[in-house]
């Protein structure tokens, strides 16, 4: 069944409705950015969590820090992943001490050769099984969260030799489209199930439940 991840949670009240709803990963954002929590907030919310029950595992999103302060703040917050999303390397993948999502940026010039050649490199580098990677789109600039989908065909023959999350743009109109066609490991959500900047708890149920619905039965 496909993997859901909601992702740049900054309130208990939205934390609890995706756990509730049946996300499997919560991202909490650590980089600048209008989501951007501090690690007190953080930690706050996954307590929020685990004190209702819930299971999900907790993400937090980190871009071109140092991997001392990234497994500070993971430990200090309790995360169960750390997700790099910056440049960083494999090299420096080595030094996180906890599983990783790392973020593989597709441009208009990425091709299906160079980002599985990407994989295969990371695959050696953290070979413990603690490695997913994710593809999201990048323009502008920045590193993610642009709310801009990508060439689906390029997923799809990414997926089909790895398992891996897709990002850019998904929404739940268009979330079951892209799982029928490119059946990834996963999908990561957050400007989609946004309104006016800030999480919508009725979009977040609609999200998951697109996906609980079109994957019901694989």
């Amino acid at each position: 069944m496909t993997k859901i991840k909601i992702c740049g949670l900054s309130e208990i009240e939205h934390a609890l409705v995706a756990s509730r709803s049946g996300a499997d990963f919560l991202g909490l954002v650590f980089a600048p950015s209008r989501r951007q929590v501090s690690p007190d907030r953080a930690l706050r919310l996954v307590e929020a969590v685990r004190g209702a029950g819930a299971h999900p595992a907790v993400v937090g999103v980190f871009v071109n820090a140092a991997a001392e302060e990234v497994n500070r703040t993971a430990e200090y917050c309790h995360l169960d992943w750390v997700q790099l999303s910056g440049d960083e390397d494999w090299d420096y993948c080595r030094q996180i001490s906890w599983p990783i999502i790392k973020v593989i940026p597709v441009t208009p010039e990425s091709t299906v050769e160079a980002i599985l050649a990407q994989l295969e490199r990371g695959q050696q580098f953290r070979s413990d099984g603690g490695l997913v990677c994710l593809l999201d789109s990048r323009a502008g600039g920045g590193y993610g969260g642009s709310g801009q989908t990508f060439d689906w065909h390029l997923a799809r023959e990414v997926c089909r030799r790895f398992p891996v999350m897709v990002a850019g743009g998904l929404t739940p109109a268009n979330v079951g489209r892209l799982i029928s066609e490119v059946r990834p490991w996963g999908v990561d959500v957050s400007s989609g199930v946004e309104v006016a900047g800030r999480k919508d708890a009725a979009k977040i149920r609609a999200f998951i439940e697109v996906v609980r619905r079109v994957t019901e039965g694989w």
